[in-house]
């Protein structure tokens, strides 16, 4: 990042290669599975980068910094979601659930509907779930992303493991452990 702030292009282009893909799939999961927003949402990730690199904070590792931009980018968004639907005077969106009831599930499939499932959790549960099992960062690392406490993190993983189980239970069977 010292040599980003120096003007050095070289090293802006070795983060974006080493961290697009991982910041791009934490975006397409965090916003609804959505291929339009993750690209925005990564295009103007590194933008940040390119016009405020001194706002990284050398206290933390770079990719836990990076993470904690992401986290807060779809903060951001959930917020601005919210205002939307406030002002929206048609039908509530209700999701489909039918793939609850499908009992012949492809493998490829099993991996969507575990995600389908994961996006209904919510956006406190999805985010620590990805940051630690994707992405495998750990608890701590999770928490000074989503700036909370280790024990706030622990149980959020715990209820969307919990949550997880529950709802995934009629696919126990499909699943090779």
């Amino acid at each position: 990042m010292q040599q980003i702030v120096s003007g050095d292009q070289a090293a802006f282009n070795g983060l974006y290669h080493r961290y697009k893909d991982r910041m791009y799939y934490y975006f397409y999961r965090m916003l609804g599975n959505s291929t339009e927003q993750a690209n925005d949402f990564l295009q103007e990730l590194f933008m940040k980068l390119i016009e405020k690199p001194e706002s990284y904070h050398p206290n933390y590792s770079f990719q836990t910094w990076l993470f904690s931009v992401a986290n807060n980018m779809c903060k951001n968004e959930y917020r601005r979601r919210e205002v939307r639907k406030e002002y929206q005077t048609s039908e509530a969106w209700r999701p489909n659930l039918d793939y609850m009831n499908d009992t012949s599930v492809e493998p490829e499939q099993l991996i969507e509907k575990i995600f389908a499932t994961l996006d209904q959790l919510g956006e406190e549960h999805n985010s620590a779930f990805l940051l630690r099992y994707r992405e495998g960062f750990s608890i701590k690392e999770v928490a000074e992303i989503l700036e909370l406490p280790e024990g706030t993190v622990k149980s959020r993983l715990f209820y969307a493991k919990k949550m997880l189980a529950e709802k995934l239970e009629y696919l126990k069977d499909e699943i090779e452990l």
